[in-house]
């Protein structure tokens, strides 16, 4: 959006342009009517920019230009020729700025603020320059110019719109703001700036007043340098114009290093050449500066910004409850809150470029040592999936132990190698309530299982003395309801052995066991005159297991995927085995159930977790994941990945006896 230009702006820049150009036109040089100091261009650049109305301003350009000239006493063909290439370069160099300078408008910061922004701002001085010079030609072919005069003219112009009109440009947001641009100059630099401006003084005095024959004027850039490393560009635009202005009147003069070049025309592209100079390197540096000086500015209030964010995370991370720690690829700590080191009871020895290895103390809950590998930690770094793993810790800072529920995530860190986040919960706890929960339970159930036989018996005894009378029918829902007890409490003691009883692990022949129970699974559906399922048993190698508990766990998950098929499909199950890392062996049995409900991957091997209509007791699939667990493995379940159901995955100890290796068919 461009700046509203109403009447008083108007009159304010045709004003100061029309000033410009009486002030521009005294500086001839010579018999030569060319001007060497022209900021009536700069002037003529930047109201043009910020004009509403551009092409009746522009008219107004060429017009206060030939008024100055004429007031001047230059001829008609000069007023001509100076008016048509002021209005045809203030207009180039408009278009051209609106096309590449976000000069028009409001905007963030000063104009001309970025270096990328001088060079286009240079180009488009040299279009404009360009221009008028092409028509200063053609409307003065009445007169005789040569081109050294017309380079000399181009120059002029770029020069006062790089300096001039950029410092015009600048000032004009100086109103607006107050002035902060240069009140944000601590009192140290303007002292400073007093003494650059005195020690330019003093140098152009000696260079064009005093030692005028030699040609040191190269040597006054040191100050234009200096100043542009240490004061702002407007100071700089300011320091630049003032002593180009300086240089030109005393060349005019006939004074100074480049006044003693016989030939005017080249005399005169001499000064102009030295004022582009200093101008350009002087807003080089001072925009490099700034640049560099936001680029700090922004980089140290970064940094202040990560420092309090890293500050208030040591905080939270530090005052959690529950540990945290974060480890490399290398599996070695490079993170850990107290918390994680009180938790696993190593807190002088769970510290940076550790390893968090099993020499730490880590045991499964029931008491069996756990690998390296087996730690989720270790598995999420080798790159698989590892569910939340309780760990039973036990050393010599804890040596009564303590139940640590291990949670990992995968952090990446850009293009490096990833890192593992752990985080672990004190579960101990609400484990030794669960389990005395359960204890309680089984004692309960078993307990119940007396008077729950009496029960049966005496309907047993009424069902057969009320036989052929309607009451026997009450006597039938009794029995119902007694073999429904009788089944959850043979689950509630089914589930305490699973987890209290002892192990007795030896090699057991898979293929033997699956085939037994399969054929149950036949005789069953035969004599209840159901449709018998559909069995694909695959290779099976032995496992080393507890039989009863493996037997155990292979019923309960085929009669779950049995009792998960719709009524009118024949039940279809697969069961097959494959080599697993770490000397296990994963079964996979499949269905073609119904399938899984969303999100209950993890909650159907909860205890008393029943999906809706189902006729089980809950436990079920709690006692398979805790009979898996106490034999080292895991189990997930998935939905089938060849078609409609679910596949249920196990790991175990593969087979190691001399038996169990005879019966391992050649791969």
């Amino acid at each position: 959006m461009r700046l509203p230009m109403a009447v008083p702006p108007v009159l304010g820049f045709a004003m100061l342009y029309l000033l410009a150009v009486l002030a521009g036109a005294g500086t001839t040089l010579g018999h030569s009517d060319l001007p060497m100091l022209w900021p009536a261009a700069g002037v003529a650049a930047v109201w043009l920019v910020m004009s509403r109305w551009r092409l009746p301003e522009a008219a107004a350009v060429g017009l206060l230009t030939a008024a100055g000239m004429f007031l001047h006493g230059a001829g008609w063909e000069t007023v001509l020729a100076e008016s048509v290439a002021a209005t045809g370069g203030a207009l180039v160099f408009a278009f051209a700025s609106g096309r590449w300078l976000p000069w028009a408008g409001d905007q963030d910061g000063p104009p001309l603020s970025r270096l990328g922004e001088l060079w286009r701002a240079l180009l488009c001085a040299a279009l404009s320059a360009a221009t008028g010079t092409l028509l200063w030609a053609l409307a003065g072919l009445g007169r005789e110019w040569t081109p050294v005069e017309a380079v000399t003219r181009l120059a002029r112009d770029v020069v006062a719109i790089l300096i001039f009109g950029v410092a015009l440009r600048r000032v004009i947001p100086l109103f607006r703001d107050r002035g902060r641009e240069i009140r944000a100059v601590s009192r140290a630099r303007w002292s400073e700036c007093v003494l650059i401006f005195g020690a330019s003084a003093a140098a152009y005095w000696y260079v064009f007043g005093y030692q005028e024959e030699l040609p040191i004027g190269f040597v006054l850039i040191a100050l234009t340098v200096w100043g542009a490393i240490r004061m702002p560009a407007a100071v700089v635009l300011a320091h630049s114009a003032v002593f180009t202005t300086v240089a030109g009147l005393c060349t005019r003069a006939g004074i100074g290093p480049y006044a003693t070049v016989a030939d005017e025309d080249v005399r005169g592209l001499l000064i102009q050449f030295f004022a582009g100079i200093v101008g350009l390197v002087g807003l080089t540096l001072a925009l490099t500066c700034a640049e560099r000086d936001a680029l700090i500015e922004r980089l140290r209030a970064s940094e202040q910004e990560a420092t309090d964010k890293a500050t208030m995370m040591t905080t939270v991370v530090n005052s959690m409850t529950e540990g945290l720690a974060i480890l490399d690829h290398t599996g070695r700590l490079v993170l850990r809150n107290p918390a994680a080191g009180r938790l696993l009871g190593a807190a002088n020895t769970v510290s940076g470029t550790v390893p968090l290895g099993s020499d730490h103390g880590f045991f499964r809950p029931d008491g069996t040592p756990l690998t390296d590998a087996e730690l989720p930690h270790v598995r999420v770094l080798a790159g698989e999936e590892a569910e939340p793993m309780d760990v039973l810790v036990r050393n010599g800072a804890v040596p009564e132990g303590r139940i640590v529920r291990f949670n990992t995530a995968r952090l990446s860190l850009g293009a490096g190698p990833y890192h593992v986040v752990v985080v672990f919960h004190d579960v101990t706890a609400d484990r030794r309530h669960r389990e005395e929960l359960m204890s309680f339970s089984g004692r309960v159930a078993h307990n119940l299982l007396n008077p729950l036989t009496t029960i049966e018996g005496w309907a047993e005894v009424l069902e057969q003395e009320l036989a052929g009378y309607q009451p026997a029918e009450r006597v039938t829902r009794i029995q119902r309801a007694a073999a429904r007890m009788r089944t959850f409490l043979n689950g509630l003691l089914a589930y305490t052995a699973a987890r209290d009883g002892k192990m007795m692990p030896t090699t057991v022949n898979l293929a033997l066991l699956v085939g037994d129970i399969v054929n149950s699974r036949l005789d069953l559906a035969d004599s209840i005159g159901t449709a018998p399922p559909y069995f694909e048993v695959g290779r099976l190698d032995p496992v080393e297991a507890d039989p009863v508990l493996l037997r155990q766990l292979l019923e309960n998950l085929i009669d779950n995927s049995l009792r998960t098929v719709a009524p009118e499909v024949g039940p279809y199950v697969a069961i097959s085995c494959q080599p697993a890392p770490n000397g296990l062996l994963r079964i996979d049995i499949l269905d073609n159930g119904i399938g899984l409900p969303p999100g209950t991957r993890h909650e159907i091997f909860t205890n008393f977790h029943r999906d809706k209509g189902s006729s089980a007791t809950g436990l079920e699939l709690a006692i398979c994941k805790r009979i898996v667990e106490r034999h080292g493995g895991t189990i997930e379940a998935m939905a089938n990945p060849y078609g409609q159901g679910t596949r249920m995955s196990f790991t175990l100890p593969a087979g190691r006896s001399a038996y169990a290796r005879a019966l391992t068919p050649a791969r």
